[in-house]
């Protein structure tokens, strides 16, 4: 494995960690704050876009590519 491979799979794998533990954590936010349906679907809309935006952005540059 080189180098560069290595460091693609662990930006891959990182990224998808980080993104993991923040949907935790909103979902731990909405649980303590007694959200209903409502309320977890504006939490997971207004603090999800950062990463739906960096997957969709990620996405279209391999699409570019081809």
């Amino acid at each position: 494995m080189s180098i560069e491979q290595f460091e693609s799979w662990s930006l891959i794998i990182g990224i998808g960690g980080l993104i993991a533990w923040m949907l935790l954590i909103i979902w731990k936010m909405g649980r303590e704050s007694q959200a209903g349906k409502y309320g977890y679907f504006v939490l997971f809309l207004a603090l999800g876009l950062g990463f739906v935006g960096f997957i969709a952005k990620t996405i279209l540059v391999e699409v570019l590519k081809l």
